[in-house]
């Protein structure tokens, strides 16, 4: 029985050779698809573990890959690679020239044992995590990264774009977007690090209506489209590594629906 989340015969042929060249070491299972099929129904659908329909096979084969890549990079490195494919598909530039991250957060739900959420937010009010999200000027996903509530926006878009640095995606970056939340002494410190224009984007006066800023919106839009992944209602993981890797893998979601649409 195949399900909503399952990949296209298309979309595999894409996923499949990036998986295989990102993930050289341990065990290779026979039925690739499959788990990350199940990694991709877990993720849509939000169910426990032991939920998991029979036709992916054992869930803890599933849950076992999912935690092998997410440690290893391997969503952070497929993720990156297929930003690439969706800008040529596009007629772009591979690189972007241009990125806007901003964050959102979500509320912790404990598993039991120690976690990295902590308070933060407006008067630390929310205890959970930060999600900072990175995209191009198409709204696509190029990095991601999960980070403890309390982390302030300019340290948690300073790891991000040390993330984006170490996969080679900054090469060809002039402009990064952010919001109010990093000031501006922090923006021209990042400017002067990176080598690149960090630029604060926001509106000056309360407005009585919304009113999208120009390219900013589209990380809001982002984000919002991630949040349809039920894995991410809340933030359940007790680790950033786990964490990170289910952020991921919802990015990985929408580029390969942009790339191979269903």
């Amino acid at each position: 029985m195949a399900y909503p989340s399952d990949l296209t015969d298309d979309q595999w042929a894409v996923l499949e050779p990036l998986l295989c060249r990102a993930s050289k070491r341990g065990p290779k299972h026979a039925d690739l698809r499959a788990v990350v099929n199940g990694i991709l129904y877990v993720t849509r659908a939000g169910c426990p573990w032991r939920y998991l329909p029979g036709e992916y096979g054992p869930w803890t084969r599933v849950w076992s890959q999912l935690r092998r890549w997410s440690r290893n990079g391997t969503w952070a490195t497929v993720l990156a690679a297929l930003h690439e494919q969706a800008r040529a598909a596009a007629g772009r530039d591979r690189l972007p020239s241009m990125l806007v991250i901003d964050s959102s957060l979500a509320r912790g739900a404990s598993q039991g044992g120690v976690t990295f959420h902590d308070r933060g937010g407006p008067y630390g009010a929310t205890n959970g995590a930060k999600r900072v999200v990175a995209v191009d000027v198409t709204g696509l996903p190029v990095g991601a990264l999960v980070v403890p509530a309390s982390t302030t926006e300019r340290r948690a878009t300073e790891l991000l774009l040390e993330h984006l640095a170490e996969l080679g995606a900054t090469d060809r970056l002039e402009l990064v977007l952010v919001d109010r939340g990093t000031t501006a002494k922090a923006a021209r410190a990042m400017s002067g690090r990176f080598g690149f224009e960090v630029r604060r984007v926001f509106h000056e006066a309360r407005l009585k209506e919304f009113v999208p800023l120009p390219y900013a919106w589209r990380v809001e839009v982002t984000h919002g489209r991630i949040g349809r992944a039920r894995r991410l209602t809340k933030s359940s993981l007790n680790t950033t590594a786990s964490a990170t890797g289910w952020l991921h893998i919802a990015c990985v979601d929408l580029l390969l629906a942009a790339l191979a649409p269903a």
